[in-house]
């Protein structure tokens, strides 16, 4: 008994003052369309395993929104999947002067005809992905298939800093990829809701090579190449969204970093009326959406607020929506130990869902994706993968960053409308974060990050005094604790350290 005495007031002695969140149900902001993460690079040999144990594994973990016995959910319920839409570095082998475990296969043969036998194990994905309720698909590009590309590579071997495309083979570049959308399509039963041409253009490994897949490209040139895609995606009748431009940094949206003037401001380049050569606002297929990386703006913590909201007056200025696509650790993400090194632990979890919450509360973003679902010695996965035969076969291990995304993902369905947050105490990011949601059912939810090593007594209410029962789901290092059921409460409840919490309104 006096040990427990001891232990109960010992917690007492770490609770910091209470923190009242309001969710202000007058105060819309914007819609949340999905979550989710991309097959690169691991699905094309994972899709190819003998062990479809592991695969069902690997694919009730992202995909499912199905809850065990227990109540406690399988999987994280993504509910957009980004396909990595290949090359052709892979037929090339060592040609390709690009790592082996970082090259495509393209539907495209050098005699200009298809092979639709092509990229089989991420295809397995989309469809595993599929049968498990994902709604949406989004394919992207690296490069121009190597037949198209002024090097004959996928890489760009630091020629410079302009696109690696033969000057003729714009429309060419185009009609493949609508060839390959409605393809998969028709052989898959796969629909591409969005795709991308360019992927971080504007970033400056991009131009260095020799790596991984990519290329450059000036504004004009991306202008160019979303053109002839409209053009060609409105000749084969395809609906899918052509999306720009998958930034590599969010400043260069907004100004120009580490380049020139050719690739900086792209949201006014590509949607004010004033740059007649880069206007993308009246083209086939293109949304009013800008599409961008958080790489390399997390840090220091102050700014990362800063720039978020810049990002956010700046695309409502133009009356654009913006989606941030693609995110992993990073060098600059010291206050985790930077990329190298696989992590497990709540650390990395915690690290990005700070990063989500800045995403979705101060830049307004639509749509938040990770890069990698499954990777291996690295932070860039949210499953890592053991093999000892350069992936032919292996197993995989989830970690606490996976379960942290889905405190979010699996909850916050497509369609969903966030609405402000008001607080007691004033925006502390090493501290609580709360941001609400409130689902196409009805049902409201809000996520709680407690950053802090201390327990923090908190509450949730809604501004229209509604009594709430909400379940709580929480992701901590707490053995078991992966979205685990954890009760119900109205809405006062002690938040453990280095934690999240799911609250669903019942």
């Amino acid at each position: 008994m006096r040990y427990q005495w001891l232990l109960a007031l010992a917690t007492v002695a770490s609770v910091c003052h209470a923190t009242d969140f309001k969710i202000e149900v007058s105060q819309p902001r914007q819609k949340i369309l999905h979550f989710g993460a991309s097959d690169a690079w691991s699905m094309q040999f994972i899709g190819l395993w003998d062990d479809q144990t592991e695969q069902e594994k690997i694919a009730d973990w992202l995909f499912s929104l199905e809850n065990d016995a227990q109540g406690k959910p399988k999987g994280i319920g993504l509910s957009v999947w980004r396909f990595n839409l290949g090359t052709g570095s892979a037929e090339q082998g060592k040609d390709s002067q690009i790592q082996p475990g970082t090259r495509t296969e393209c539907f495209l043969t050098k005699e200009g005809s298809y092979d639709w036998t092509k990229q089989p194990g991420q295809r397995k994905f989309l469809k595993m992905a599929q049968q498990r309720g994902v709604p949406h698909f989004l394919a992207f590009m690296n490069s121009a298939p190597v037949y198209f590309t002024q090097n004959g590579l996928a890489t760009n071997t630091g020629r410079g800093g302009t696109i690696n495309l033969k000057d003729d083979c714009y429309d060419d570049f185009a009609k493949f990829m609508a060839t390959a959308v409605k393809g998969i399509e028709e052989h898959d039963g796969i629909h591409f809701d969005y795709l991308c041409p360019v992927n971080e253009p504007d970033g400056h490994w991009n131009w260095l090579g020799p790596k991984q897949e990519g290329s450059p490209a000036t504004n004009r040139e991306i202008a160019r190449l979303i053109r002839e895609t409209g053009k060609a995606f409105k000749k084969q009748g395809l609906t899918t969204q052509i999306i720009v431009d998958e930034s590599s940094d969010l400043r260069c949206l907004l100004a120009t970093h580490e380049t020139n003037w050719e690739r900086g401001y792209q949201i006014r380049t590509f949607f004010s009326k004033d740059s007649t050569k880069t206007y993308l606002g009246n083209v086939p297929n293109v949304p009013r959406l800008m599409v961008g990386h958080s790489y390399w703006t997390n840090t220091p913590v102050p700014y990362m607020r800063e720039i978020r909201e810049q990002l956010r007056d700046t695309i409502a200025k133009y009356g654009l929506k913006f989606w941030q696509t693609e995110l992993c650790i990073m060098g600059n993400d010291e206050e985790i130990g930077g990329g190298g090194g696989y992590d497990f632990s709540m650390k990395t979890a915690l690290y990005v869902a700070r990063v989500i919450h800045h995403d979705l509360v101060f830049a307004d973003a639509e749509s938040w994706s990770w890069w990698r679902s499954v990777g291996e010695d690295y932070k860039d996965g949210l499953i890592r993968v053991y093999t000892s035969d350069h992936m032919k076969s292996g197993y995989a291990v989830d970690s606490r960053l996976m379960w942290a995304l889905g405190n979010y993902s699996r909850f916050i369905r497509p369609g969903a409308t966030r609405y402000e947050v008001s607080s007691s105490a004033e925006f502390n990011p090493y501290g609580l974060m709360c941001s609400a949601y409130q689902n196409v059912d009805g049902k409201w939810v809000a996520v709680v990050i407690n950053y802090s090593n201390q327990m923090q007594d908190f509450s949730l209410n809604l501004s229209n005094q509604q009594t709430v029962q909400w379940q709580m789901y929480r992701t901590s290092d707490v053995s078991g604790e992966t979205l685990k059921p954890i009760g119900q409460t109205t809405g006062k409840q002690l938040l453990p350290p280095r934690s999240i919490t799911t609250f669903v309104a019942q």
